[in-house]
């Protein structure tokens, strides 16, 4: 079951989150780590990675659901990632450009990071970030996570420096 906080709970994705997803990832603003917003079929086919890493591994990113309104507001989870050829366990966060600036990606990212510790039993878990993504790079600090390397990922036909910031249990 995944976590949950006093203001959030979690929940996996469904196809009915289509439209709640549309206004995170087709708004350029929110996007612009990833080089701009998302067409209808790259919301697709983020939904449906999201839906297969459940069932391949138990976690993927969820669905971050306000508790006071019930409103989907982003999505925070565990995904597994490749890094300098290794496959390592990250969180992740993206969120409604409308709900930044509250403290939500931090909650959330909190409780993903005791997930990974308690449930999975990782030894550490990290958040890889571009490195002009100053937000979620404070995110990742105000999770315990400190600065540990960095690497280039290649994405929409741009080299994009990375940092990943690390904890370890």
């Amino acid at each position: 079951m995944p976590p949950q906080t006093e203001r959030l709970y979690m929940r996996e994705l469904e196809r009915s989150d289509y439209d709640a997803l549309c206004k995170i990832l087709k708004d350029d603003g929110a996007m612009y780590a990833y080089e701009g917003a998302f067409s209808d079929e790259m919301v697709e086919e983020w939904l449906e990675k999201q839906l297969e890493r459940y069932r391949k591994c138990g976690f993927g990113l969820w669905a971050v659901i306000l508790k006071e309104t019930g409103e989907l507001i982003g999505q925070c989870g565990l995904t597994l990632q490749p890094w300098k050829g290794e496959e390592v366990l990250e969180i992740g966060y993206l969120f409604n450009k409308y709900y930044w600036h509250n403290g939500y990606a931090t909650e959330a990212a909190q409780a993903c990071k005791e997930y990974a510790f308690g449930v999975l039993r990782a030894d550490e878990v990290c958040s890889i970030v571009r490195d002009t993504n100053i937000p979620s790079q404070n995110v990742a600090k105000r999770n315990g996570m400190r600065f540990n390397d960095a690497d280039i990922k290649h994405y929409r036909g741009k080299d994009m420096p990375h940092y990943r910031f690390v904890i370890k249990k």
